[in-house]
């Protein structure tokens, strides 16, 4: 079992900056790779940003690519998404999750096993 712990949500104007931390409990959190999902309002959950176990690989969406970046601190079992020039669309609640198996195996959400309870984030223009 993995326990997912999401914070740093919160409200900010267009072009601000925000960053959320994931933190992880149970498992081995330094060898499972990490994802970040964001779910808008009405809309289906969304891939927004992973990174592997050791932090040496990350991906993200072309949304946030250049805007985002994902990052983890294996000795506070934590990992972040730092957001920058934030914009209204990026609006939701944001998720971190997990594989079973630990890996990044898809961009799917329902690929995955273990969740947070999310964060809000709403940015107004």
């Amino acid at each position: 079992q993995v326990q997912l712990v999401e914070s740093g949500g919160g409200l900010v104007q267009a072009g601000g900056s925000l960053r959320l931390s994931c933190a992880a409990s149970g498992r081995a959190f330094s060898s499972s790779g990490m994802v970040w999902f964001r779910q808008p309002p009405g809309k289906e959950r969304e891939f927004v940003a992973a990174i592997s176990w050791s932090g040496g690989n990350t991906y993200y969406a072309d949304s946030v690519k250049g805007r985002f970046t994902t990052s983890r601190d294996n000795a506070k079992n934590t990992v972040y998404l730092q957001m920058s020039r934030l914009k209204p669309e990026d609006t939701a609640v944001y998720y971190c999750a997990a594989h079973r198996y630990g890996g990044i195996y898809s961009r799917l959400a329902d690929q995955y096993d273990y969740w947070g309870q999310g964060t809000q984030v709403t940015v107004s223009s």
